[in-house]
């Protein structure tokens, strides 16, 4: 057996209700929408308690459940089809010796494993610097400073870094108050060809993110499209049907490149919309976007995903669909959104991800007021969580 192939047969065989193909909500739904003010959908919510759950295509596991777990790992993913999520991502950059592997950045290693107290340390792109004064605590580490055998010897952490640190074992934490250590021990790292070969024993498909890499491409004759390609074909490698991979990216070239050279995974493909980084854009005011929805269209894509706070307004103190999502609708684009439950407890308004409707927003009950609107009201296809439970309830409990 493999070493994913043995880390799977163990954690099945300690879950066996998982093992039977049974699923759980665990306590967080129910607390939830305890949370909730009085309302016609409390009430609809509440009358689903105690169904038992199924899995959902609208539940789309975020680097798995990474609310708990660390993201982007076994364990972490198989948290998220046991919540029912019935599409899993692998966020997909590459090692110095252009092997694919699952992170959520090529940079991020300095805060997702324990590579600064390594052996690898002095490997990284710019080495730990303690804080000092007013200069917090500081690394840069790359999956390309590494070759993948290299990679896989690490250790996955929570996302966080202390940036009050003086040394690298103080800058292993900082984890937020409101996630959890728990369950970091002992848990498994992955290359994308693993991931696929995780997803499908959980039966779950695959919406794989090619991350934008931190090196200059061409790296050491590794091109842009040669990168886009060999995540398709890893696909192909493994006899995955295009209809079950919905392939992901920030980068429009990337979408257009997979639609025109491999136009049945392009048909599915997804246009990830960072457009909010554009000075002066808003999604109520369409002079402001470098495209249109009819646009966007007209150049093969199907599926847009904005982050949900582009999708949502508030009008007389109500949420509704924004301009972008009206447009989008129009323009028959399927949508997608992220990401749900990664902002923490939302009595402060919710943060980034909720900052057009934070006047709106008091309780944690929230979560579910706001994924109301977006499955009825904007018509998402899909919503990503760090913790799929609530997506999985609500898809089940309304007929999704």
């Amino acid at each position: 057996m493999t070493r994913l192939s043995l880390t799977l047969a163990t954690i099945l065989a300690t879950s066996p209700a998982f093992a039977d193909g049974h699923l759980t909500y665990g306590p967080r739904p129910a607390f939830l929408i305890g949370q909730m003010d009085d309302s016609p959908l409390k009430d609809r919510l509440q009358s689903c308690l105690g169904q038992a759950p199924a899995r959902s295509d609208f539940s789309i596991g975020h680097r798995g459940a990474p609310l708990m777990f660390p993201e982007h790992t076994v364990e972490s993913n198989v948290a998220a089809a046991q919540m029912g999520a019935g599409i899993l991502e692998c966020d997909v950059t590459f090692t110095a010796d252009h092997e694919l592997v699952c992170r959520h950045a090529q940079n991020d290693l300095h805060t997702t494993t324990n590579i600064v107290v390594s052996d690898l340390a002095n490997k990284c792109t710019t080495p730990f610097s303690p804080a000092s004064g007013d200069t917090p605590a500081s690394a840069e580490c790359r999956t390309s400073d590494l070759t993948l055998t290299e990679f896989m010897t690490l250790e996955p952490k929570m996302d966080a870094a202390d940036t009050g640190a003086t040394t690298p074992e103080e800058y292993l934490g900082g984890t937020a108050n409101w996630r959890t250590d728990l369950y970091v021990d002992n848990t498994t790292l992955m290359t994308h060809v693993e991931s696929i070969t995780l997803f499908r024993d959980l039966g779950a498909k695959f919406t794989p993110e090619l991350k934008a890499p931190s090196v200059e491409m061409p790296h050491d004759g590794f091109s842009q499209a040669d990168y886009a390609q060999k995540l398709v074909d890893e696909y192909k490698a493994a006899d995955v049907p295009a209809s079950d991979v919905w392939l992901q990216s920030f980068n429009l070239d990337d979408v257009l490149y997979w639609i025109e050279n491999e136009p049945e995974f392009g048909a599915q493909a997804v246009y990830l919309m960072d457009e909010y980084d554009i000075d002066g854009y808003s999604p109520q005011d369409p002079a402001t976007w470098p495209n249109t929805m009819d646009e966007l269209k007209a150049m093969g894509i199907n599926y847009v995903a904005p982050p949900l706070w582009m999708l949502i307004t508030l009008e007389n103190g109500e949420m509704v669909p924004s301009a972008l999502a009206v447009a989008a609708k129009a323009a028959d684009l399927n949508i997608i959104t992220w990401t749900l439950e990664r902002s923490g407890p939302l009595a402060g308004g919710g943060g980034w991800y909720y900052q057009t409707v934070t006047e709106a927003i008091d309780n944690d009950g929230d979560y579910f007021e706001v994924l109301h609107v977006l499955a009825q009201d904007v018509g998402v296809v899909g919503v990503f969580s760090d913790w799929p439970a609530t997506t999985t309830y609500y898809a089940n409990c309304m007929g999704l």
